[in-house]
């Protein structure tokens, strides 16, 4: 099959490794950073890859991006030596070389490409819905640090720099504050004073990290679910999208995953009153987690798990508000006051997670014990 992306994509598609030829290029999945690439050989082996044109605006040191999927892949497959080469390839991520060796190409557009082999009869949901998908989720986020637990961390690039450094977010508000450019300073001073009533306490895992007290890992830092790929079961296959992976504190992760999966409305939900916890989501997520994090994970690490659940939505807040005093220049808004929207649903769902503060304690208490 020729369709209408191959005279385009086909060149720097056959700069790779791949078996066989090249018979089909299609769009696939439905990433927003990247341009992703289903390429189809005529290999016996039925053979099908994924061509990514990575977003180099975003990603700027594609050196460093690439060296650090490099590093990990070849870590995680080094933790699954005891399986068949087949399975190995069902659970890790398998990044294919370029004819010269390297890991990208980059086309005569100055486009970069890199290839990896898709794994095939995998599933991914974009919303969690049930405790046993929350279970695998966590399961697989845990597996995936206690596979890199080992692997040190000065090996990697901060590809984003300063990304969940909440003094780095908290001077960027400051800053918006300070140059008011959308005049809309005047309308949130319930929120900046919600905001700075909670700075001390949101800097905790970072004062924590300076004092030494806590080691830095390698860590994900795209916990969405969409991001695990699970077999025909709902059983924990792999961990994908390894764009962000870099060094950081544990709890980020936790932190964001839980994020995504406790609010029970949309991030920009507007009625308030319909932001509410799916406390079951969160103990599932919290024991399928710590069925595998809680083998290398210190105690100041499990400490500030809690911490990382508060952290995130209040530095997520932080983000769209930023955005909103300037003019919403950063994220796309679909109406004038949707930043505003975000940041009231954002810290709202932090509210609610200081409420119920001790059942949260409880429940991590309690999977950690397990």
């Amino acid at each position: 099959m020729i369709d209408t992306h191959f005279n385009k994509i086909n060149p720097p598609a056959n700069q790779f490794k791949l078996n066989g030829h090249v018979v089909s290029i299609v769009p696939f999945g439905s990433g927003h950073i990247n341009d992703t690439f289903k390429v189809q050989t005529d290999s016996d082996e039925k053979n099908a890859y994924l061509l990514q044109k990575i977003n180099h605006q975003i990603f700027q040191d594609v050196d460093g991006l690439m060296n650090n999927i490099k590093e990990v892949c070849k870590h995680i497959k080094s933790k699954l030596s005891h399986l068949n080469a087949e399975e190995v390839e069902k659970h890790s991520m398998t990044l294919i070389e370029t004819k010269n060796g390297e890991s990208f190409c980059k086309d005569e557009e100055g486009n970069y490409w890199r290839v990896f082999k898709l794994i095939e009869n995998t599933k991914s949901y974009d919303i969690v819905e049930t405790p046993a998908q929350a279970f695998s989720g966590g399961k697989a986020f845990g597996q995936f640090q206690k596979q890199l637990s080992d692997l040190p961390a000065e090996k990697l690039t901060e590809i984003l720099p300063n990304f969940h450094n909440i003094d780095f977010r908290l001077g960027n508000l400051k800053e918006a504050i300070a140059k008011n450019e959308a005049n809309r300073v005047g309308q949130v001073e319930d929120l900046l004073s919600y905001i700075s009533n909670r700075e001390s306490k949101m800097r905790t895992i970072l004062k924590m990290g300076n004092r030494g007290e806590l080691p830095v890992r390698i860590t994900h830092n795209d916990t969405k679910f969409n991001n695990v790929l699970l077999d025909e079961d709902d059983k924990v296959q792999c961990v994908i999208d390894l764009d962000t992976v870099m060094p950081g504190y544990i709890a980020y992760d936790f932190g964001d995953a839980i994020r995504t999966i406790i609010n029970s409305a949309a991030e920009d939900e507007a009625d308030l009153d319909k932001i509410k916890l799916n406390i079951p989501l969160f103990q599932a997520y919290a024991e399928g987690y710590l069925s595998e994090a809680k083998d290398f994970l210190t105690e100041n690490e499990l400490e500030t798990l809690l911490h990382g659940v508060y952290l995130l939505p209040y530095m997520q807040a932080v983000r769209f508000l930023t955005d909103y005093l300037n003019g919403d220049t950063y994220y796309k808004v679909h109406y004038s006051d949707h930043n505003l929207v975000r940041t009231k649903s954002q810290l709202k769902l932090v509210d609610e997670l200081e409420k119920h503060h001790e059942e949260l304690k409880l429940i991590l208490h309690d999977s950690i014990s397990v």
